[in-house]
């Protein structure tokens, strides 16, 4: 009886360890805390400020912002890593009249996403 409890055991720490370390995705993977945006209508610039989190920027990073106007897409913008392990601003040419809603979803390469919208003011 005590071998068996001895396996048991030993099965549950190879459990834990396949689930941290083998399939870090599932312990690691976050959305993106937070996604901030100014738009400049004199240069028609659009920045987007990003909070994501993340130990390992080259694994796990905001894979893309895709950039919406009145619904419409304006932009997928594709990364392979993030520049930062926390937080980090990428700015976008949009042109934009007073009153056009922009839409922007930073997608994260393991798992969520968060949307913000901004209306363009006069």
């Amino acid at each position: 009886m005590k071998g068996f409890k001895n396996i048991q055991a030993f099965v549950g720490i190879l459990t834990v360890f396949a689930v941290c370390f083998m399939y870090p995705q599932a312990s690691l993977a976050n959305a993106p805390q937070d996604v901030k945006l100014v738009y400049d209508s004199q240069s028609q610039m659009l920045t987007v400020t990003i909070t994501h989190k993340s130990a390992f920027p080259n694994y796990h990073y905001i894979k893309t912002v895709e950039i919406k106007k009145n619904g419409k897409i304006q932009s997928t913008n594709n990364y392979k890593n993030q520049p930062d392990q926390d937080t980090f601003t990428y700015s976008y040419k949009v042109p934009a009249a007073a009153g056009d809603a922009l839409d922007v979803t930073a997608s994260c390469s393991l798992f969520g996403s968060k949307t913000v919208n901004l209306t363009v003011g006069k």
